[in-house]
C-alpha cells in the first residue's frame, strides 16, 4: 500500500512561503498544506492559488503558541518559513519576541512533528544570511556555538541568555552585536545551529528514517519585512525548492543561488 506524502509550509500566506507553495504545487507529488497564523489570510492565499490551478490545503498554525502547534498532525516534509524581524526599540522587547518566534517557534513545530516524519522526509528551516556564525562579532560567543559538545539544550540556553542580556542592556557588551539588529541575527544563528544538531540526531537514530534537514538563505527579498529587497519572493523560494526537490543534502547551509556555504567560515558570499 502506497504512503501519502505530505508537505507543510509555515507562514505561507504571502512572500517566500507563498512562492514555496507554488513551486511545490508544480512538482511535489503529495498533499500540500499552506499554513498561516491568520486564518482568513491563509484561506485567501489558497483561493488565489486555486485561481492559478493549484490546490493546496489550508491549516491555521501559529508557531508561537504550543496549543496551535499541537493541533497539527501527520507530516512528511516540513519547511519552517515563519519569521519575525523586529527592529524597533526597546531591545528587551525585540529580543524576547524575535527569539520566541524565529527560534523557539520553529523548535515547537519540530518537536511536535518530528516524531511523525516518515522515512526519507525532508525538512528545511528558512534562515538568512544573518544566520551565518560570523554575523556574531564576539569570538567568545561564537566559540559557544562551535563547542564540540554543544546540544540543542545548550542552544536553547544561549538564546535565553541573549534575551536576558538584552533585558539588562548589555547585549552588545556581552558580544552579541549592536542593537536592534542583533536580535534577528542571534535568532537566525541559533536556528542554523539547531538545524545542524537536528541532523546529527537524525543521523544516529535507530532505526534510521534517512531524514534530511537543511537551512537556507533566500536572499535579500522584497517582502513586508524588507521593502529594500532586490529579489522577488519567487526568486527567494528557489533555494528551498532546490533543496527539497533536487538534492539529497543533509545538514547544509544553502545560499539563495543554491550554493552550499560554510557556516563556520569567516567569509560568506554576497547576500544577493
Amino acid at each position: 500500500m502506497s504512503v501519502q506524502k505530505i508537505a507543510v509550509v509555515t507562514g505561507a500566506n504571502k512572500g517566500i512561503g507563498y512562492e514555496i507553495i507554488k513551486g511545490l504545487c508544480e512538482k511535489y507529488q503529495g498533499t500540500i498544506y499552506l499554513t498561516a497564523r491568520n486564518e482568513q489570510k491563509g484561506k485567501d492565499a489558497v483561493k488565489e492559488l486555486e485561481k492559478l490551478g493549484y490546490h493546496p490545503k489550508f491549516h491555521q498554525l501559529d508557531i508561537s503558541q504550543q496549543a496551535s502547534v499541537d493541533t497539527f498532525k501527520q507530516t512528511h516534509l516540513c519547511m519552517n518559513n515563519f519569521q519575525k524581524n523586529a527592529t524597533e526599540p526597546p531591545l528587551a522587547e525585540i529580543a524576547e519576541k524575535t527569539i520566541d518566534v524565529n527560534y523557539f517557534g520553529t523548535l515547537r513545530v519540530c518537536e511536535a512533528l518530528f516524531p511523525l516524519l516518515r522515512r526519507n522526509a525532508k525538512v528545511v528551516n528558512v534562515s538568512s544570511s544573518a544566520g551565518h556564525l560570523y554575523r556574531i562579532p564576539s569570538a567568545t560567543v561564537r566559540a559557544k556555538f562551535t563547542d564540540p559538545n554543544i546540544t540543542i539544550s545548550t542552544v536553547n540556553e544561549l538564546m535565553k541568555r541573549f534575551v536576558k542580556d538584552a533585558k539588562e542592556n548589555k547585549a552588545e557588551s556581552e558580544g552579541w552585536g549592536p542593537a536592534p539588529y542583533c536580535a534577528y541575527i542571534v535568532s537566525k544563528v541559533g536556528l542554523c545551529a539547531l538545524t545542524f544538531l537536528q541532523q546529527k540526531q537524525f543521523d544516529i537514530e535507530t532505526p534510521s528514517r534517512n531524514i534530511a534537514i537543511n537551512a537556507t538563505h533566500p536572499g535579500v527579498v522584497k517582502t513586508d519585512l524588507n521593502s529594500s529587497g532586490v529579489l522577488t519572493p519567487e526568486q527567494g523560494a528557489r533555494s528551498t525548492l532546490y533543496v527539497v526537490l533536487e538534492t539529497n543534502f543533509k545538514g547544509k547551509y544553502i545560499w539563495w543561488n543554491c550554493e552550499v556555504v560554510d557556516w563556520y567560515g569567516e567569509r560568506t558570499p554576497p547576500r544577493t
